[in-house]
């Protein structure tokens, strides 16, 4: 049986028209955090904006699409940093970057204040972890700003949200959640092309749970919104393999072409050259056919 084809969207971001639908975009992960789940936190290596932005600029040229750089840790149980903290280790990348590459700049934060130095220096995407309460001021800067967002699906805060993982229905709680986040962005005036979905993989989830989402990724097609899937390196994988985080990329390259088949439209991903080959090759074989 043939698999069904990916819905095609165009979403709009700042300046950016982003094609989505016939090949998969790839967001590559800069964590600018010392205390990052997958160990690759710049500040390890002695971080500096510089630094931080040639990395960057090397995840664009081995293919990254968008480009997704966060200041704060949300792995499970992660401490909350304040929002000055986080402005100082996200906003001097942002600044150089925006001169020096011409993928859109994604900034992976749930704070108004950092979000808008963000915007205010060149970010075009909001990936806003708290996506199923999102802040009001922050969609109203989306808005103001033509900027895109991304909502993604979590119970509580990484703080806490490993304690609350119960679920009557795993994929219709999270596709009822999702769907009134994004009736809130479209009441407060954000247009239907900048919205984004993310399930969630990991945040407030078990292993089942993850899995579950992966495998039934195409149940969230009604939404009518394109799926973004941040899989990379994450626990679950590390769960089903015996596997410590450094030894997850095979894992984390079987989970992203599952995704790709079921639906997926962006993959968030740290070893972007990996897995660019794995999205060429999932690509062909669902459009039977090279793009």
């Amino acid at each position: 049986m043939p698999i069904s084809k990916r819905k095609r969207y165009t979403i709009t971001a700042g300046s950016h028209k982003i094609h989505l639908g016939d090949q998969t975009k790839i967001m590559g992960i800069v964590n600018l955090t010392p205390d990052s789940f997958s160990n690759d936190g710049l500040f390890r290596s002695g971080y500096s904006a510089k630094k931080a932005a040639s990395y960057a600029k090397k995840l664009v040229r081995q293919g990254a699409d968008i480009i997704d750089l966060g200041g704060e840790s949300t792995r499970p149980g992660s401490n909350r940093i304040s929002e000055q903290e986080e402005i100082e280790r996200i906003i001097p990348t942002i600044k150089l970057l925006a001169k020096n590459i011409t993928v859109p700049i994604s900034v992976d934060s749930y704070k108004p204040n950092v979000v808008k130095m963000a915007l205010d220096e060149g970010a075009v995407i909001v990936n806003n972890i708290m996506g199923t309460n999102p802040d009001k001021s922050l969609l109203k800067m989306v808005r103001d700003y033509n900027a895109a967002i991304v909502l993604m699906h979590i119970k509580g805060t990484p703080e806490n949200m490993q304690n609350n993982i119960n679920y009557s229905n795993l994929i219709e709680n999270i596709f009822k959640t999702l769907q009134k986040s994004i009736e809130k962005c479209l009441e407060i005036g954000i247009k239907s092309d900048r919205i984004i979905i993310d399930p969630g993989i990991g945040f407030a989830k078990t292993v089942e749970n993850n899995l579950e989402i992966v495998n039934r990724i195409n149940a969230f097609r009604s939404l009518n919104k394109p799926l973004l899937i941040g899989t990379s390196r994450k626990s679950f994988i590390g769960n089903v393999l015996d596997k410590e985080v450094r030894k997850r990329l095979i894992g984390t390259v079987s989970t992203v072409c599952a995704s790709i088949i079921r639906g997926a439209h962006i993959v968030r991903v740290h070893n972007v050259a990996a897995i660019k080959d794995a999205v060429i090759m999932t690509d062909a074989i669902v459009n039977e056919k090279t793009v």
